[in-house]
Parts: structure tokens; C-alpha cells; sequence
């Protein structure tokens, strides 16, 4: 029985919280067990490649719920040659292959001497799922981004030949994921953090008839190739630039790949996005908007808004629900650990989780348990061995009783309807 065959693209989020059912979705489609490989060469260049792989790996058995082997090729330029070839033949081997966060020319120098690029496009050809995201996706196209020579290094505007597994298809496109970034906040880091300005620059440099496929982050577009349709998933929206005009395929279509093919010249001008000017503006005056509706999805938000939820739970004298509010946060965090980019959100997070742990517990900074629940039984049983000492007449037991709580901060009151205590604020 032969495969479906899939290309599956996603802006980012690959291993977060967001994107676990359009991962699910893809493996449902392939049907039943399958052989399933990441390729972890874009971020084998990092000292910690192999935590990475380990998350990745965890994100997809836990989260997914799909076991998925590491292909185990950091690197091809050293002289283990049969380490490489036992990473091919997994490749080869496998229904299901995925790459994504890293450095995208690094991958593309490790990949063009073996016969990696082949192996992907015979999945393509032959059947099987090829799931590319983030770094991977950028080498997706006939031109690739060279994200961190340009963002981080500072060369100028460039592009450098892509793996074109999209030619096959049709499609004559460059592909950029992250396309809504703000991580900028007061400057203009959409289209995989270039902006407006680097990006109008690099668009007349594209080979004749090439346009740019933008995919969102937290955003994936899936195309089935038997069907010739194209469905896009996740939070956001599949973006066609050609010269600066832009057609938007918001989540939740289904299109012809015709429509890609054409690059959005098939949907006309009626979805043509605003000029780039306003656009711009727009998305540094969008940066922050994790306290907005719709905000990009991230751990930060989740602990934003839950913190919200946890303050209502307070101020509403609801215990179980500020309980719920905690409990739902180590959930998050546990998730997005697997997210290799959002790792350094994790302190924030973990610091909201103490704090809100805190003043559950702790009546003077607005938690719901009151100090007496916890020290009643304790006082209470203080003054009933007072009460039987003075009864008894054992008026220095009964003095050293009353003696030891006002020192523990809990004030004795004797009065005509009976013994009385409080809790002495310390200040």
C-alpha cells in the first residue's frame, strides 16, 4: 500500500505546545506505525545538540505521542563516514522526517555533498511525510535567507541557493517562516527577523518569476500532493509576496496548490495586504501584545495570563480555582521546556509559579489561607492543657503555656465568654 505523500511546512513553534495537533494530523494522515526520523543537522553545530535532540525527541513521544528516532547527523564534514551513512539510511528508511530550529546555511553546507537532499525529494516523489519548520523551512526554496549572517553578523542582504525540493511541485518560491515576528519590539523584525527594509532589498535579487511563501509562526501549512490541495493550520496566516504585494491565506483554508503555483496571483487583489509602511508600524506597535487577545502563543503569555487567572481566583476567594490557575502553569512549563526557543522564558515562568505558590500559603500578602486554619489545632490544644493547669491549680504551668504562645506571636485573651486568641502581626 503506497503513502500519501506530505510536505508539511510550519513558521515555528515545531516543538511547542501549539502545533501538537497539526503534528498529529500529519502522522494521522501517513496512517498506523511508522518509521519516524528527525533530521538534527540545522542545530549540530551547537554544543548542546544533543540536549536539543533529547527535548525533541521527548516533545514528539510525550506530547505528540509518536516515538521519533534522531537521525544523529550533527555534522557531515568529519571523517566518520559511516556514521553518516547509517543517518542516510535511517532517512531513506523512514515515512515520516522532520527538521527544524537551527542555522540554515549551516544545514544546507553539511547536506549538499550527500545524498540527503535526493532522499527528501524521493519522499516527495514517492511517498511519506517531510515536516520542515523554522531553520530547515528557509532551505525549503529555490533561495534561501541566510538568517544569522545578515540578522546577527551583519552582511549585507543576500541569498544563497536552497534545496528547491519545491520545484517539483511547481512552486517557484523562497520560503520564510517566522514572517510575524516582534521579538524586535521597537524595530521591525518580521520576515524571519529581516524587516521590511532587507526584505524589499533581497526581493529583486530572486531568480526570475520566484516570489516569497511567508508562513507565521505557530502557523504550518500542510499539502497533501495526491489531492493537490494545500490546508493551513496553527495561529496565524501563509503570506504571497511578489514585489512587495502581498496576498494573506488566513487558518482554517484549504486552497488549490494552483494557488501557491501562481504565487496568489489566482485570488486576485482582494486580499492584497496594506502598504509596507503602515504594515510596519503596525507590527512594532503590536510588540509586547502577550497582553492582548490573540497575542503570539508562548510560555511568557501562558504565565501572564494565568497569573491573571490566579489574581481573579484571590480576589474572588476561590481556592480551588487559584489551585487550578498553579497547576496549569507547571503544566505549561513542562511543555514549553521542549520548545527550544523559549527556553530562556523559563526563569519568568518558574518565578511566577513561586510567587503565586507563595500567596496561596500566606494570608498577609493576599493568599486564601488563613493563619488560623493552620495554627488552630496547634493553639488549641496549647490552651486546653492551660485551661486543665488552672484548674488544677498550676498556675506556673498555665503562666509558662500562656508565656510560650505570646512568644510564638499568638496573643491570649481571657474574657467573660471564654478564652479568645490572635495572631500578633510581628511589625
Amino acid at each position: 500500500m503506497s503513502l500519501p505523500r506530505i510536505l508539511a511546512i510550519m513558521g515555528s513553534g515545531e516543538t511547542a505546545p501549539t502545533m501538537r495537533v497539526p503534528h498529529r494530523q500529519i502522522f494521522d494522515r501517513i496512517g498506523g506505525d511508522v518509521d519516524a526520523v528527525m533530521l538534527d543537522t540545522p542545530f549540530g553545530f551547537q554544543e548542546n545538540a544533543p540536549i536539543l535532540a533529547e527535548k525533541s525527541t521527548e516533545y514528539f513521544r510525550e506530547t505528540v505521542g509518536r516515538p521519533v528516532e534522531a537521525a544523529g547527523l550533527f555534522r557531515t564534514d568529519s571523517d566518520d563516514v559511516a556514521s553518516v551513512e547509517r543517518a542516510v539510511a535511517k532517512i531513506r528508511a523512514a515515512q515520516w522526517i522532520f527538521a527544524g530550529p537551527g542555522s540554515p546555511t549551516f544545514a544546507l553546507r553539511q547536506w549538499e555533498t550527500t545524498p540527503i537532499p535526493a532522499a527528501l525529494a524521493d519522499k516527495l516523489a514517492s511517498g511519506g511525510a517531510v515536516v520542515f519548520s523554522s531553520a530547515a523551512a528557509l532551505t525549503l526554496g529555490v533561495a534561501t535567507v541566510p538568517v544569522y549572517e545578515v540578522y546577527k553578523v551583519g552582511t549585507d542582504p543576500f541569498w544563497i541557493e536552497g534545496l528547491n525540493l519545491l520545484a517539483p511541485l511547481g512552486i517557484n518560491a523562497a520560503v520564510i517562516p517566522h514572517y510575524d515576528n516582534t521579538e524586535g519590539g521597537n524595530h521591525d523584525t518580521r520576515f524571519c527577523y529581516l524587516g521590511e527594509r532587507r526584505l524589499a532589498m533581497l526581493e529583486p535579487m530572486l531568480p526570475e518569476g520566484a516570489f516569497v511563501l511567508g508562513i507565521d509562526e505557530h502557523t504550518g501549512i500542510i499539502m497533501d500532493l495526491d489531492a493537490d490541495t494545500a490546508e493551513i493550520v496553527g495561529k496565524g496566516a501563509v503570506t504571497l509576496r511578489r514585489n512587495g504585494s502581498s496576498v494573506r491565506i488566513e487558518t482554517g483554508e484549504t486552497i488549490s496548490i494552483d494557488v501557491l503555483r501562481s504565487g496568489g496571483e489566482q485570488l486576485g487583489d482582494g486580499s492584497v495586504d496594506s502598504t509596507p509602511e503602515t504594515k510596519a508600524d503596525e507590527a512594532i506597535a503590536a510588540s509586547g501584545s502577550s497582553e492582548t487577545e490573540g497575542a503570539t502563543p508562548s510560555l511568557a503569555a501562558d504565565a501572564k495570563s494565568l497569573e491573571a487567572e490566579f489574581d481573579a481566583a484571590i480576589a474572588a476567594g476561590d481556592s480551588d480555582a487559584a489551585v487550578g490557575a498553579i497547576l496549569k502553569l507547571e503544566t505549561s512549563i513542562v511543555e514549553w521546556s521542549r520548545d527550544t526557543l523559549q527556553s530562556d522564558e523559563a526563569d519568568q515562568a518558574r518565578a511566577a509559579l513561586r510567587s503565586m505558590i507563595s500567596r496561596l500559603g500566606t494570608a498577609a500578602t493576599g493568599g486564601l489561607r488563613d493563619e488560623r486554619d493552620v495554627l488552630g489545632p496547634v493553639v488549641e490544644a496549647a490552651l486546653n492543657a492551660r485551661s486543665v493547669a488552672r484548674t488544677e491549680k498550676a498556675f506556673a504551668v498555665s503562666d509558662a503555656l500562656r508565656d510560650g504562645l505570646t512568644a510564638a506571636g499568638i496573643e491570649v485573651r481571657d474574657t467573660a465568654d471564654g478564652v479568645e486568641w490572635v495572631v500578633v502581626d510581628p511589625t
